[in-house]
């Protein structure tokens, strides 16, 4: 059917350590390294709010290690939220340290899945385009987590628009690390037909949220009804939610949970 509304997310979930102050990051440094008897409690309430989206990319999630206690996240997430399809990426393999990760959470399944490895000063980042449905009647999902050099974005953000720039309705969402006025995302709107956001969302830190560095960016097909960063406390980021309408003569069929 034409005119098919879905929801969509972005998360940093910071490995389910729920940050509410700025000295946190030094005394719950140790939930990076190690086990904690929460991280999987507020993982279920971040997956609690995943439950009625459709599509939803994270960051900073683990595949299985010491500090997940072996659990892979993302597919632990989507056992709580009820989401049909999931797939992760890890973008650093430490061994039993850590597996950090990027993921994808769905109700619909992909008829391709690539990993995209972006230039980086140290290596391990990267990106997952996800592909529903074929060539023009299909839409491209890119999740990406960037660099916290402005060098680095800049050439990340240039290799990620040379990957879609033969694709025709593309969402591209996550931890961008930069603003929407930034040098970086006027490159993006100039090498790509991804809109620039109606208004800033501000999403960092999720205690005092003051910086819009994560983001839905959609094609002009794409109908945005809403956008809004979600007040849930369960990582230094707040998730950002997006309700829009496919493009025209679009359907994609739900998966049963």
């Amino acid at each position: 059917m034409s005119g098919q509304h879905i929801k969509i997310m972005s998360y940093n979930v910071q490995v389910g350590i729920n940050t509410r102050f700025p000295h946190q990051y030094i005394t719950h440094s140790w939930k990076h390294l190690f086990p904690h008897t929460q991280r999987l409690s507020n993982l279920d309430k971040v997956a609690q709010l995943m439950s009625d989206c459709d599509i939803v990319g994270v960051q900073e999630v683990d595949a299985g290690s010491l500090r997940s206690n072996y659990i892979n996240l993302v597919e632990y997430m989507a056992l709580k939220a009820g989401q049909p399809y999931w797939y992760h990426q890890v973008n650093r393999n430490l061994g039993r340290l850590a597996q950090h990760s990027n993921g994808l959470l769905s109700r619909f399944y992909p008829t391709r899945i690539e990993d995209i490895s972006l230039p980086a000063l140290i290596p391990g980042r990267n990106a997952i385009l996800a592909c529903y449905g074929k060539e023009e009647q299909g839409i491209a999902v890119v999740i990406a987590h960037l660099s916290l050099s402005m060098r680095a974005r800049l050439r990340q953000i240039e290799y990620i628009s040379e990957r879609i720039s033969g694709l025709r309705h593309v969402i591209l969402m996550g931890d961008l690390n930069c603003k929407p006025d930034s040098k970086e995302m006027n490159l993006l709107f100039r090498l790509t037909r991804l809109h620039e956001p109606i208004e800033e969302t501000l999403t960092f830190p999720s205690w005092r949220p003051q910086h819009s560095i994560d983001h839905i960016l959609v094609t002009p097909e794409f109908k945005v009804q809403k956008v809004t960063a979600l007040n849930h406390a369960y990582s230094d980021h707040l998730p950002i939610l997006m309700e829009l309408g496919l493009p025209e003569g679009i359907e994609m069929a739900r998966l049963a949970a």
